[in-house]
């Protein structure tokens, strides 16, 4: 598949939206937000507005309306608009002043139409006209107060967080996990009057939950749109159950087999379950710089796949309360040249090459802007590199030319000087012996290894592993484990590590959002959650998570997970949940 259509394909997207946003207030959902973020940056969404303004605001109930001296507005969102997410509109447009708006989602009408309980055979006599999008816009002019005021609603396949020219994500679909064996159950109970299935390869989209499968459909649709920039015509294939009906729904979508008729080319498009490489996921066998970044900093806001890089180094600031009023840099570079070039070599090196990478960059940034760098062979320190950051500190200029540059050379420093990256080769280490452990006796005698090292917080030191570390452990441990008979020696280790873990959890004087997560201890309004369909965090497939207890929860469920890639993050796990059959 070619880089430059995959970027071009979100390019072309955003500078439709771009088109409309002049002198306009414009609302993004967190997915959208991330396209962007990756695609154009919100510099190139700034400049499309114009005005001495910030006009940029996360759409939310509780985002800020729009004055009297603001009379247009864009929002620009992910989701079907349906639910929430209209409500969410009601709600904002209601306490505003608007005359003019502008609705772009993501998701083609015909996903919209499917989500109405539209039968297909109606759906396909409206091919070419767009009902659901035309209602919308006349309940937008009802609200904004007139229907002599405009209201447009229009789909941009926004679909994309391009990374680099051959890594695009989807972060509208980052919560989006695979079919579990004990889901299988619940399915079954929904159907008391059909035929039961006895595992996942005989479930299809007709088992599925109306909400998981407008999911599934709306990343179809975007799936689609790709399909058809690239004028290609897939092959699908797929590997797990969830893939499988995810690629079969591609082949059978409408709108996809009137394009296929007339593309010219072919494309093969593989799907893989999330759930079938666990260990890698968890495990630290990698040795790629970027791994260790987004592992180690903390999450960009809203993001699933930036991190925040300390910028204060680069300024005068002393005073700490200061501090927080820098902005934080981030890996996203896609105005910066240099910057991106970096970028690319630290995703496709070895961490010992990454790094040379980048003190090679950071010396010929300095030389071109006459700083008096002094050169040093041999091993690369995060000292060394930090010397020649130093060098841009007072020189505004040079500072602004290589912005870019910096946050990345920043963000390596401040990850080889993270206390979590000298545990990376610890974890390495032990995962090294629970794989000889593990294939030289059972899982129980490996539990009662891991049981020593459950401590609480009074009696941890830098060295023991915290209980997410240890959380990752059990997923490693049983993910490597494979299929295994359970006998009373399991069943007791599997008791005491249970009971350890939650003594651990009680004991610990701050819970931290996963371990929030994992206790089901969560605040109870959900600002943080995916299930009203504007802001993304957790999907709307996820269900509350139970608190752990020593009667009803079975260790062997921590392998029923929600873990995605490295790269999603792996501090995002979501133990003892089943991601997608949330009512």
């Amino acid at each position: 598949m070619s880089a430059l259509g995959v970027q071009s394909f979100t390019q072309q997207g955003w500078e439709q939206v771009l088109a409309k946003v002049k002198r306009a207030l414009v609302y993004l959902d967190a997915a959208c937000a991330e396209s962007l973020h990756w695609g154009c940056g919100s510099t190139r969404l700034l400049e499309a507005v114009g005005g001495p303004a910030c006009h940029l605001r996360e759409f939310e109930p509780a985002a800020v309306a729009g004055g009297a001296k603001q009379p247009k507005a864009v929002f620009v969102l992910s989701c079907l608009l349906k639910g929430r997410t209209v409500e969410t509109l009601r709600n904002i447009i209601c306490r505003s002043h608007f005359q003019y708006c502008v609705v772009v989602t993501a998701t083609n009408h015909a996903v919209h139409l499917t989500a109405n309980h539209v039968p297909a055979a109606a759906a396909a006599e409206l091919e070419g006209q767009q009902p659901v999008f035309e209602q919308l816009e006349e309940k937008l002019c009802e609200w904004m107060g007139s229907m002599n005021y405009t209201a447009e609603v229009l789909h941009v396949p926004l679909l994309l967080a391009p990374v680099s020219p051959y890594l695009a994500l989807t972060p509208a679909f980052a919560c989006l996990f695979p079919l579990l064996p004990q889901d299988v159950d619940l399915l079954n109970s929904a159907r008391l009057d059909k035929k039961r299935m006895g595992s996942l390869g005989e479930v299809d989209s007709t088992a599925l939950t109306p909400e998981l499968l407008l999911q599934i459909r709306c990343l179809v649709s975007g799936l689609s749109s790709l399909c058809e920039h690239l004028g290609v015509r897939e092959e699908c294939f797929a590997v797990g159950s969830l893939s499988r009906i995810i690629a079969a729904d591609l082949a059978n979508y409408a709108p996809a087999k009137n394009r296929r008729k007339t593309s010219t080319s072919r494309a093969s498009v593989v799907f893989v379950d999330r759930t079938l490489d666990l260990t890698g996921t968890v495990g630290h066998h990698g040795d790629n710089l970027v791994e260790k970044i987004i592992s180690v900093l903390p999450q960009l806001p809203g993001h699933t796949n930036d991190v925040m890089v300390n910028m204060v180094e680069l300024t005068a600031l002393q005073n700490e309360e200061k501090q927080n009023m820098i902005a934080p840099g981030c890996l996203a570079q896609s105005n910066d040249t240099a910057a991106k070039a970096l970028w690319e070599a630290l995703l496709n090196s070895k961490h010992k090459e990454a790094v040379m990478e980048v003190r090679r960059h950071l010396v010929e940034a300095a030389s071109r802007e006459n700083l008096p760098i002094k050169m040093s062979m041999g091993r690369v320190t995060p000292g060394q590199l930090m010397s020649y950051i130093q060098l841009f500190k007072n020189n505004f200029k040079a500072l602004v030319n290589h912005c870019g540059l910096l946050q990345l050379g920043l963000a390596t420093v401040q990850t080889l000087k993270h206390p979590q990256t000298a545990k990376w080769d610890n974890f390495l280490a032990f995962e090294r012996l629970l794989l000889q452990s593990i294939g030289e006796s059972t899982i129980s005698i490996v539990l009662n290894q891991l049981l020593p090292m459950i401590k609480p917080s009074n009696q941890r030191t830098n060295d023991d592993y915290s209980s997410e570390e240890l959380l990752i452990l059990l997923i490693y441990i049983y993910s490597i484990t494979g299929e295994f008979t359970e006998d009373k020696d399991l069943a007791e280790a599997e008791e005491k590590v249970k009971k350890a873990l939650v003594q651990v959890f009680c004991e610990e004087t701050e819970l931290s959002p996963l371990l929030q997560k994992v206790t089901g201890t969560q605040p109870s309004h959900h600002e943080n959650t995916q299930s009203r369909e504007g802001s993304t965090w957790r999907g709307p497939c996820c269900e509350e998570l139970k608190p752990p207890s020593t009667h009803n929860t079975s260790l062997p469920a921590m392998r029923v997970c929600y873990l995605g890639s490295r790269a999603c993050r792996a501090s995002t796990l979501l133990p003892l949940a089943k991601p997608c059959l949330s009512s």
